[in-house]
């Protein structure tokens, strides 16, 4: 079998195979000597049909039967003495096949790109140091209070003014037939200002007052989030219950036993400033994260292969497409969906596959290893971010070793990461102030 190899560039490569003449001649030999024994054809007694028969009859089917076992047998064998490592499924190009003559055929494939030496020492990063404050808190509380509010009704006589939270009745229509693409709602509740249906809608219920009924033509935008509804000119008529307003709970006892059972307003406030200061850290971290990958990779110029790129993007997709109630969706709604938030969210999947190449390097270039005691611990911080024992998700991991190396290899990157910020010298600065 020869192999030769072109560079369509430092990760695009195409392989080109082929499988010498007298290996051809046998597989088709053996395929025309395996369908002699069983073909039935009328004139002739089992066995004993000519092969020019066979082949004027199961030329096409042979030939492929053939082909396809040629490829198996030569593909993985090709790759090898290729000395090449492919990423993900490569794309087989098959010829035809001719008898007495050898078989050739193409393999494009990608591979990981080769980052050289990686220049990450000395760097001057600079941390924000946050500090929490007493009107941060306060600001946190009222926010907890707003979330346990009642919703009342308000018994002045009024209008609808912005920002009122109302509650109605809506039924939607086309050409003044019921429109199933939206569905009737009773007792809804709407936010004016927040433009929950469509900004129209809430700017024609303003000055409207409870108990009255009003219909209100409008249009939704081109761009809307649902393609059935995108440039639809639909009436809602609408039926208004109730302005409700929100009535604030006493920061008491009860308060504080519904948000966890804190014994005094300091436990809270202690509990607040923690998280806050934990999300200054967090968010401390994350900058310096993308400073180093900002400063390692201006210096630094390599391919990232498609692959690698659409596999990141699909990771990304099925958590977006979580946010979407795709199930109530026709199929050609989704595929749209998919192929905006893909065009969309491309560039963020090639910035990720960039980190990882990045990091995976600079762990493999200093010989960074991981001990048992932070597999223990990488174990134990998913178990309080999951809420799962830990000992539940070692045996879940055991039974995936795919899955388990990629565990392990999140966890080497985030040990190359610690390594980069370790080796460069880091500047306390304080926040910039909001204006």
């Amino acid at each position: 079998m020869e192999v030769s190899v072109d560079d369509l560039s430092p990760v695009k490569k195409v392989l080109h195979i082929e499988i010498p003449e007298e290996e051809v001649t046998a597989e088709l030999d053996k395929a025309y000597q395996e369908l002699k024994s069983t073909a039935k054809i009328k004139g002739f007694r089992k066995g004993k049909v000519p092969r020019n028969v066979l082949v004027k009859m199961f030329k096409k089917d042979v030939d492929k039967d053939v082909v396809t076992k040629l490829i198996q047998a030569s593909f993985y064998p090709a790759i090898k003495k290729a000395n090449l490592e492919p990423l993900g499924q490569p794309a087989v190009e098959p010829e035809e096949l001719s008898e007495n003559s050898s078989y050739k055929y193409d393999v494009h494939l990608e591979i990981k790109p080769e980052l050289g030496d990686i220049d990450f020492k000395g760097l001057t990063l600079k941390k924000t140091i946050g500090k929490v404050t007493g009107e941060e808190v306060d600001q946190q509380i009222k926010m907890l209070q707003r979330n346990l509010a009642e919703h009342k009704v308000v018994q002045e006589d009024r209008v609808i003014r912005d920002d009122d939270l109302i509650l109605l009745d809506y039924e939607v229509f086309k050409d003044g037939k019921p429109f199933e693409e939206v569905t009737k709602a009773e007792n809804f509740k709407l936010k004016i200002g927040e433009a929950l249906i469509a900004k129209e809608l809430d700017e024609a219920l303003i000055g409207v007052k409870p108990g009255d009924n009003k219909d209100i033509d409008i249009k939704f935008p081109e761009d809307y989030f649902k393609d059935t509804l995108a440039g639809v000119d639909v009436t809602f008529k609408v039926k208004i219950r109730q302005i409700l307003e929100d009535v604030l709970p006493e920061i008491d006892e009860e308060f504080l036993k519904n948000l966890g059972q804190f014994k005094t307003i300091d436990d809270l406030k202690a509990v607040i400033g923690d998280n806050l200061k934990q999300g200054y850290l967090s968010r401390a971290e994350q900058e310096l994260q993308e400073q180093v990958f900002e400063a390692i990779l201006s210096k630094m110029d390599f391919e990232v292969p498609d692959v690698m790129i659409q596999d990141e993007l699909q990771g990304i997709l099925t958590q977006m497409l979580q946010a979407y109630q795709v199930q109530e969706m026709k199929q050609e709604e989704l595929e749209k969906l998919r192929d905006d938030l893909g065009a969309k969210y491309r560039n963020l999947a090639k910035h990720q596959v960039e980190r990882h190449l990045l990091l995976s390097g600079v762990a493999e270039q200093e010989k960074l290893t991981l001990s048992e005691e932070e597999i223990e611990q990488g174990f134990t911080e998913m178990s309080a971010r999951l809420k799962m024992p830990a000992e539940e998700l070692k045996r879940k991991y055991a039974d995936n070793p795919q899955g388990m190396e990629f565990f392990k290899h999140t966890l080497l990157e985030k040990n190359a990461m610690r390594f980069i910020i370790e080796n460069s010298t880091i500047e306390n600065v304080e926040p910039e102030k909001e204006n």
